[in-house]
């Protein structure tokens, strides 16, 4: 698949650079959420934002598109701790679950017409793809300034890294949650690089690989909040373990699939545990964090997210072609690692809160 000369592997390389990107605004943003304070972040944020993709519109060689590939990431991705603290502040921790699961139908509902716009803008001019993103970020900046409310606590004085990493480093719970996160960030990522490797493989088409995507985002606009209704009367840490399971079980059972109809039941089983599973994830996070060090904590986990960025997608693209019985054997032992270290959590912990 090229483009302009460019080939996948500098697509790879793009993807890379947003995720470095990413990996710098997680350590920045929670830094800033917590000093600078939330809504200023998240208004930061979204107005760099908006300079960053119209920069990236104009990039013609690899290297402007990989250097400003990496400002957008780093511009765009600075919000995320911050608006993470901000739900954590403002709701109480008996409603934290279904907040986030709240908080993530408005991504899934942003997914599920996303793609479709692109593809109109795109049918027109680039350009207009470029300026459409930047005009969305200026839009949200100036909502936030306007109408969210500044949520940071107050507290006798602002926290320096020094006092979090020493929070991070007593905190088992919170070691042994990123642990899980990472392991399974790995598998999930898939589903946006050799997962289409392998629908296109089988003969179907691009337009194939995007239904599969959509159901993704339907199921979840559809189903998410009344699961989580349910799954919060649950000790969260067995949910996510259960959630973990059926990601990596799930995604692993494409090694079996040909057909179409045979693609959507494993869709299926990995959408039902990302259901279970992010929503709870949120608030377990939000609920161990010390309430001085949300933001950091915040950051901390976007950057187990970053990082699984810059190594996931690439990673899985590779093992495909080297040999894809790997890749699907990889995504359930991920899965049920990940599953395995919350059952431990559950075992071993003592003083974390449950996200009920």
């Amino acid at each position: 698949m090229t483009r302009r000369g460019f080939t996948t592997g500098d697509a790879g390389l793009a993807i890379g650079a947003y995720g470095f990107g990413q990996l710098l605004a997680s350590i920045f943003g929670g830094h800033m959420a917590d000093t600078l304070g939330r809504r200023k972040t998240i208004v930061l944020s979204m107005f760099s934002a908006a300079i960053a993709m119209l920069l990236l519109s104009q990039a013609r060689s690899l290297v402007a598109i990989v250097l400003f590939t990496a400002l957008a990431g780093l511009t765009g991705e600075l919000y995320r701790p911050a608006g993470s603290a901000m739900l954590t502040d403002l709701v109480p921790s008996d409603r934290r679950v279904t907040a986030f699961a709240a908080y993530r139908l408005s991504f899934n509902a942003g997914w599920a017409f996303g793609p479709a716009t692109a593809g109109l803008l795109t049918g027109y001019s680039f350009f207009w793809l470029f300026l459409g993103d930047a005009m969305t970020s200026l839009a949200y900046g100036l909502v936030a300034w306007a109408c969210l409310p500044e949520s940071r606590p107050s507290v006798r004085r602002e926290a320096a890294w020094g006092d979090a990493w020493s929070s991070i480093r007593r905190d088992r719970a919170f070691q042994r949650a990123m642990l899980a996160s990472f392991a399974i960030t790995l598998v999930f990522l898939q589903s946006a690089s050799s997962y289409g490797l392998h629908v296109t493989s089988l003969g179907h088409s691009e337009r194939t690989y995007g239904l599969l995507l959509s159901l993704n985002g339907v199921l979840i606009v559809c189903f998410e909040l009344p699961l989580t209704e349910l799954t919060r009367r649950y000790r969260a840490r067995r949910m996510m373990a259960l959630g973990y399971a059926l990601i990596g079980v799930g995604f692993s059972l494409n090694y079996f699939a040909r057909t179409f109809a045979e693609l959507l039941v494993p869709m299926v089983f990995f959408t039902l545990g990302e259901m279970l599973t992010i929503p709870l994830f949120g608030a377990h996070i939000a609920n161990l964090a010390p309430e001085h060090l949300r933001g950091r904590y915040m950051g901390v986990w976007a950057f187990t997210g970053a990082l699984a960025l810059i190594v996931g997608p690439n990673l899985g693209m590779w093992v495909f072609r080297t040999q894809a019985s790997w890749l699907w054997a990889g995504s359930a032992l991920l899965g049920l690692a990940a599953a395995g270290i919350m059952l431990l959590d559950q075992v071993t912990s003592e003083s974390a809160p449950e996200a009920n």
